[in-house]
């Protein structure tokens, strides 16, 4: 398993309040809730983009030689 990645976060008082009230109400850590949005939030970003067009094999309709 990877080790996680650290990393410094700066955020106002009053959103880090909301988001330690909320961890509490669903039992996490605020680093647990922040990841788990976080994810969500990824994964909803994944399926609202279009899929990358696939790459065509040499010589395939890359028009005449």
């Amino acid at each position: 398993m990877k080790p996680r990645k650290t990393f410094l976060l700066r955020i106002e008082p009053g959103l880090y309040a909301e988001l330690e009230a909320w961890a509490q109400q669903e039992l996490r850590s605020v680093n647990g809730q922040i990841e788990y949005l976080l994810k969500q939030a990824v994964h909803k970003r994944k399926l609202a983009l279009p899929a990358p067009p696939a790459d065509k094999p040499r010589g395939a309709g890359n028009g005449p030689r």
